[in-house]
């Protein structure tokens, strides 16, 4: 469509593919950096309520200590929103609506963060002692 809409652009005589080729890379590149700007976002549709299920069925029936590297990994692999979201009301313990003032959102916002938060870390974490073989995490 682009290359239709500026046709005029177009120089006869000039190698057509190339100009074609040209507004391909470009389109390539600007929606590449736009990407990178943009946060990655778990979508609500996102089948996590399966995932947790699914590792809770596979979990061993006793608690699992992680060290404090595989929860600093687990958390910094959430998205900035829900990583903040975790970090001051679990490590800071900060109320909900202090949380929420800080954060410059809802409450009801902050919680669905917290909820879904909770779970992926949970998920995370469960996967990397399941990948681990339960022998890499101590038990308590």
């Amino acid at each position: 469509m682009r290359a239709y809409r500026t046709f005029d652009n177009f120089r006869p005589g000039t190698n057509c593919k190339a100009w074609l080729l040209t507004i391909l890379y470009s389109i390539f590149v600007n929606q590449y950096r736009k990407e990178r700007r943009e946060p990655r976002t778990i979508a609500i549709e996102e089948p996590l309520d399966e995932r947790f299920a699914e590792s809770l069925a596979a979990a061993p029936s006793e608690p699992t200590r992680w060290s404090d590297a595989q929860v600093v990994g687990a958390l910094d692999a959430l998205p900035e929103s829900f990583r903040s979201a975790v970090i001051l009301v679990d490590v800071e313990e900060l109320t909900y609506e202090e949380a929420a003032a800080a954060l410059h959102c809802p409450i009801g916002t902050l919680r669905s963060r917290l909820f879904r938060a909770r779970k992926a870390l949970s998920l995370s974490l469960r996967e990397h002692a399941r990948r681990a073989g339960y022998g890499g995490a101590e038990k308590e």
